[in-house]
């Protein structure tokens, strides 16, 4: 009977060690598969992307941010303009940074590669208002596309994005999402003056405060307003006021506002004009300032453009300013700014009376 038990024993002991082989045997193999699997997937995964020496023939441009207008940019020559939803200059720097990532985008893996995939684009943002869809085209005119894909969600996994012409949900990794959701205003050339402090001449602001006009002979500036010497003028200050102007850049444009002077305070008595005169020969570079458009920011035009930009406080302050802004800023006893207008501080500031009840 004990013989017999220890039979039984042995053959279970047998067959759990047989079933551990099997599935041991098994899982290698379903592993083995998953690897060949990935090798392959990897070996097949598309190229999403623009070849470098592709970049520079690219002559057009087309970006869909989503549910955003689309933007169209061109090539004219060797310069990049915007030509949808409007016609402006494109900013030739933020165009080339964009190209440049088209050549650094590179796909890693699969999601699903499969004719069903379609089915999945709404759950990875790869359709409709949701995704970013990049287009680049090269040849005259544009004539021949090179690239065309979706972008959509961004996770752990990497950045998600699809082509147009086949079928698939893909991961890529170099996609800088901020080269193509930017904002219209940033697609345009800001740049609206550039000039050195040194080959300044003259500078003449003329505001509802007067006529001033500043002149640099041998490093050395002289002031005047209404043709009258300006009393504790500060040379400093014009350095001060140069720094805003010599590269100066729009915050952003008011092409909407271009048949409204009534509105922008541009039509034939401005509120500010700041000419400035650069040596030899070089140029009169004059700015016409309007009304406030938000905070102290305004509407402004440079002489010969017709587009009317949007200057930040800087400048603009400059352009209206009172002549104390030119003046030296008086020192208390304590090496502090002096402020007349501000009580001592041991009297209380003056109320009228019942202004406290």
């Amino acid at each position: 009977m004990q013989t017999e038990k220890r039979i039984y024993i042995g053959l279970a002991v047998l067959l759990v060690i047989g079933g551990l082989i099997y599935w041991q045997s098994k899982k290698s193999k379903e592993e083995a598969a998953a690897r060949s699997v990935s090798i392959a997937s990897s070996a097949t995964l598309p190229s999403i992307k623009v070849p470098e020496e592709g970049v520079e023939k690219i002559t057009k441009l087309v970006v869909q941010d989503k549910d955003k207008p689309e933007v169209v940019l061109e090539k004219r020559g060797e310069q990049w303009w915007v030509v949808k939803p409007l016609e402006a200059i494109a900013s030739q720097q933020n165009v080339k940074s964009t190209l440049d990532n088209l050549k650094a985008i590179e796909t890693t893996d699969a999601i699903n590669d499969t004719p069903e995939a379609p089915a999945m684009y709404k759950d990875y943002d790869l359709e409709g208002d949701k995704a970013i869809h990049v287009t680049a085209f090269e040849g005259e005119k544009g004539a021949e596309k090179v690239f065309d894909t979706f972008f959509g969600k961004s996770g752990s996994r990497g950045q998600m994005a699809r082509l147009a012409d086949k079928p698939g949900i893909w991961v890529v990794k170099g996609f800088s999402s901020f080269q193509y959701t930017r904002q219209l205003k940033d697609w345009r050339e800001k740049s609206i003056l550039k000039f050195e402090d040194k080959n300044v001449v003259s500078v003449t602001i003329d505001n509802e405060e007067g006529s001033f006009s500043f002149s640099q002979n041998a490093e050395q500036w002289s002031a005047t307003r209404n043709k009258k010497a300006i009393d504790k003028f500060d040379a400093e200050k014009i350095k001060d006021m140069l720094r805003a102007f010599r590269a100066l850049n729009a915050e952003d444009f008011a092409d909407d506002k271009k048949d409204k002077p009534e509105e922008t305070g541009l039509g034939e008595k401005p509120v500010a004009v700041v000419t400035i005169v650069l040596k030899d020969d070089a140029g009169t570079l004059k700015l016409v300032f309007g009304n406030t458009s938000s905070g102290s920011s305004r509407y402004a035009k440079k002489d010969g453009d017709e587009t009317i930009y949007i200057l930040g406080s800087w400048a603009s302050d400059w352009a209206v300013a009172k002549v104390d802004k030119f003046q030296k800023v008086e020192k208390k006893d304590d090496g502090k700014e002096k402020d007349d207008n501000k009580p001592p501080v041991d009297m209380p500031p003056f109320e009228m009376p019942g202004m406290g009840d």
